[in-house]
C-alpha cells in the first residue's frame, strides 16, 4: 500500500514517462522551406485529424531504404527537396539527379508501439486492481473489518483505562 505522498509522486513519474515514449514514437515531422522550425505547431483536434494521427500511429512510414521493399517514385513537378517534402515523399539522391519515392512501412518501429502499447496495457491491467484494493481496504463501508477494529480499540482502552485505575488505588491502599 502506497502512502498518500508517494501516490502523487507515482502518477507524476508516469504522466512523465508517457510523454517521453510519445515523443520518443512520433512520426519525425519534415518540414518545407517555407516553415519555421521555432513556429509553433496547432493541434488540429478535428475527427479527421485524430483519426488520422491514430492512423500514422499504427501505419509508421520511413524514408530509410530497405532491400526488400521496391521504391515508388512520387510524381513532382520539379526535383528539388521542397517540392519533395510538400507532396510527403521522400528525396533521394541518386548521383547529380534528386529523385522522390513514397515512403515505406516501418515494420519495426510498428512492432516497437505495438509491444509497448500491450505491454502498458498489461501494466495498466495488473496494477488497476492493486491500487484499487489499496484505495478501497481504508474505506469503512467497503471494509467492515475496519469498523470492527475501531470498537476493538475503544474497548481495549476502556480496559486500560480500568486496569490503571484499579492499580492506582491498590497503590493508594498499600501507602
Amino acid at each position: 500500500m502506497l502512502p498518500i505522498g508517494t501516490h502523487r509522486a507515482w502518477v507524476v513519474m508516469v504522466l512523465i514517462l508517457l510523454c517521453n515514449i510519445h515523443s520518443l514514437l512520433a512520426a519525425p515531422v519534415q518540414q518545407g522551406l517555407g516553415q519555421s522550425e521555432a513556429a509553433p505547431h496547432s493541434p488540429n483536434m478535428t475527427l479527421k485529424g485524430v483519426f488520422e494521427s491514430l492512423l500514422s500511429f499504427f501505419r509508421p512510414m520511413t524514408c530509410r531504404l530497405s532491400n526488400e521493399q521496391p521504391l515508388i517514385p512520387c510524381q513532382v513537378e520539379s526535383h528539388n527537396k521542397s517540392e519533395c517534402l510538400k507532396n510527403h515523399c521522400c528525396p533521394m539522391k541518386i548521383g547529380q539527379d534528386l529523385q522522390c519515392h513514397m515512403p515505406v512501412k516501418d515494420d519495426v518501429q510498428l512492432a516497437i508501439r505495438l509491444i509497448l502499447l500491450t505491454g502498458g496495457g498489461f501494466l495498466i491491467l495488473g496494477l488497476l486492481p492493486i491500487c484499487c484494493c489499496a484505495i478501497l481496504q481504508r474505506s469503512p463501508c467497503i471494509n467492515p473489518v475496519q469498523g470492527i477494529s475501531k470498537k476493538v480499540r475503544q474497548i481495549a482502552r476502556e480496559r486500560r483505562e480500568r486496569r490503571e485505575e484499579t492499580n492506582d488505588e491498590e497503590v493508594h491502599l498499600l501507602d
